[in-house]
């Protein structure tokens, strides 16, 4: 059976420092290929941050927040350019094939999932900080052509691994309004082979989305797991439920929070399982947290698994 909460690890597959812009030739693929340890979405590497050279509207940003290090994407043409209007659009979010992050990544670990509310209403999240068991993992986007399950999810735009404790792969479906997860099978096929699908597909993301977006889905999920026959149900409650900026090692990114509640039910026994994820305009998600199973309280300090973005 699928850990708990591995679905929504990864719930935007990969939060891209680096995807290919059409109007202009690549620098980067990851931060390390930059002197300054970053990578924007359009492939460009990023200027080391000066001190108060972020961009930055100080009325929305509080008046305890640190702007020195927020992170804004160039307009090179072809890339995404953040206009930080508290909407996040489908063309803000670098989804499809063949891209790439690195993510710092612990598990069992102590964070406040509350953060600092400021007097605007937003809030600041620190994850920037060192946590016990680091460590950085480059998180890819895979091409469906030429994989064992790819006949089986028509339609499908991608697959991403879903977290860092498993080898399990999410199959995602892009679309104009929509990032949908349609299955998750195994790398490689066999004997202890899993490959799962959703009877109707999860919207992990709806576009476009704001403070207090919503939706929900149920699906029923059938297949098989590691080789055994399986069949369970799924329910996901979303909210868009904060705003603020989030400081990552990365950097500092403008966000939207998203809440997902997954209520997973084998039988007769549910296990819940809370995640927040941290989308920035341009680069998508920047920070995930995933709570223990059958957390009880909506915001948290135990997690599962945080992963950020890095360098």
């Amino acid at each position: 059976m699928i850990r708990g909460g591995a679905l929504l690890a990864s719930v935007c597959g990969v939060a891209l420092a680096a995807a290919c812009s059409s109007g202009s030739k690549q620098e980067c693929v990851v931060g390390a290929d930059c002197a300054s340890g970053a990578c924007d979405v359009s492939g460009h590497c990023v200027a080391a941050p000066q001190p108060d050279s972020g961009v930055h509207d100080s009325a929305t940003m509080g008046d305890d927040a640190s702007t020195s290090d927020v992170v804004v994407p160039p307009h090179d043409g072809g890339g995404c350019t953040a206009n930080n209007d508290g909407t996040i659009d489908r063309a803000e979010v670098p989804l499809q094939a063949g891209l790439r992050g690195t993510y710092r990544i612990a598990e069992n670990a102590t964070v406040s999932t509350a953060g600092t509310t400021r007097g605007d209403g937003s809030r600041a999240w620190d994850l920037s900080g060192a946590l016990g068991g680091d460590h950085d993992v480059i998180v890819e986007t895979l091409a469906m052509t030429g994989t064992w399950y790819a006949a089986d999810f028509g339609g499908a735009s991608y697959a991403t691994k879903l977290s860092d404790t498993a080898d399990l792969l999410g199959v995602f479906q892009t679309s104009a309004t929509a990032l949908s997860l349609l299955g998750v099978v195994s790398p490689t096929s066999g004997a202890t082979q899993t490959k799962l699908t959703y009877a109707t597909p999860i919207p992990t993301l709806s576009f476009p989305f704001h403070v207090g977006s919503s939706w929900n889905t149920m699906s029923n999920v059938s297949g098989t797991a590691q080789g055994v026959a399986s069949f369970y149900t799924e329910s996901y409650a979303n909210k868009v439920d904060a705003f603020g900026d989030m400081k990552t090692p990365y950097g500092t990114f403008k966000v939207q929070r998203v809440s997902s509640v997954l209520t997973r039910t084998v039988g007769a026994l549910p296990t819940v399982t809370r995640t927040f994820v941290f989308i920035a305009e341009c680069f998508g998600p920047v920070a995930t947290i995933v709570s223990q199973s059958n957390e009880t309280t909506a915001e948290f300090t135990s997690a599962a698994e945080v992963r950020r973005l890095a360098p």
